[in-house]
């Protein structure tokens, strides 16, 4: 159903809303792979994005909620109806609380929190994406997760702009409620963290940064890590007992190892590659496409499947694929 010129005009409308027409959505990802997308609205506003969501519903049109695209796997064909982002990317102090808008580049969240001498969001330094992406995903990295620190969210139902504390939220590993009911959408948040010395968080940051350029160099057209690690309790007793203890880490099983196992390293079709150095770790070499994509994530979890009897599920999400394109873990979304 395309979208109509009314549902066009209302959305170009709304203040401090740019709206485009036929944006390739290479340029919104990581991978830098993807189609076009029929319209793109980006909303710098809350009242703005909560009523751009709105006419988009009742255009009656398909649509999704985007943020900076670092850990999205977008169809060839693109998508065909409305993307629509949030880009107001705020933050502040509220007394001892540490609030930001959804549409904030995370690595400006980490950066703000250690001139405050606020320990924790430290050891995220490096991770592309939005803040709200980074809830909805309770991204993390070296020992931390955002979830330690988030204390309310403030989303919009598909009905009334809400907020829900971090029990709500339903954090697990790589996972909120947000991921579950995807109608909700992230606007904003309140994180509290304890104090720490900046100058020792910007060393230990600066670390990081260091080790993280070294396997995923910011110029690689990758999403980082594409599988979840797996929690040591949940593998099945014959695959937990291959694991060496060496391996084992906080409880997790790196997913890198069980690839590692079965041939993944260098693994290459089209302009798609497993890195020689790193299995978990798949780049696009300038070429590729997201079906060969697909077909390499596809084949990888086949052949963990065939030697452990486990499955193992992606850390990205896909965007504008029908279910036939590919054995996804969940329905597509942003």
């Amino acid at each position: 159903m395309p979208i109509t010129q009314a549902a066009l005009e209302a959305l170009g409308a709304l203040p401090r809303t740019d709206v485009r027409q036929h944006v390739p959505l290479s340029q919104y990802t990581r991978f830098g792979i993807g189609g076009p997308a029929c319209i793109v609205c980006d909303c710098a506003e809350e009242a703005a994005f909560v009523e751009a969501l709105e006419i988009a519903r009742a255009s009656g049109v398909e649509f999704a909620v985007l943020g900076q695209g670092s850990n999205v796997i977008v169809s060839d064909r693109g998508f065909p109806g409305i993307i629509l982002r949030y880009t107001a990317g705020g933050m502040g102090m509220d007394q001892d609380s540490l609030w930001v808008e959804a549409g904030a580049v995370l690595q400006r969240l980490v950066n703000f929190s250690m001139e405050q001498g606020l320990e924790g969001l430290h050891s995220m330094t490096g991770i592309p994406g939005w803040v709200g992406a980074a809830i909805y995903g309770n991204a993390g990295a070296y020992g931390h997760s955002i979830s330690e620190f988030v204390r309310r969210v403030r989303y919009f139902d598909g009905r009334l702009v809400s907020e829900m504390d971090e029990g709500g939220c339903q954090f697990a590993y790589r996972e909120s409620i947000f991921k579950r009911r995807k109608e909700w959408v992230i606007l904003s948040a309140v994180l509290q963290l304890p104090g720490g010395d900046r100058e020792r968080l910007r060393a230990r940051a600066a670390e990081i940064l260091e080790m993280r350029n070294a396997k995923y160099p910011p110029t690689m057209k990758c999403a980082g890590s594409i599988f979840k690690n797996l929690l040591m309790r949940e593998l099945p007793a014959q695959a937990r007992a291959q694991v060496p203890d060496s391996v084992a880490r906080e409880g997790k099983a790196p997913a890198a190892w069980f690839l590692e196992q079965v041939g993944a390293k260098g693994m290459r079709r089209g302009g798609i590659q497993v890195a020689a150095y790193h299995a978990n770790l798949i780049y696009n070499d300038g070429q590729g496409s997201s079906t060969d994509l697909v077909a390499v994530i596809s084949e990888l979890k086949e052949r963990v499947a065939a030697r452990f009897g486990l499955r193992l599920e992606e850390e990205v999400q896909y965007l504008g694929f029908e279910r036939a394109e590919g054995p996804f873990p969940y329905e597509p979304a942003t």
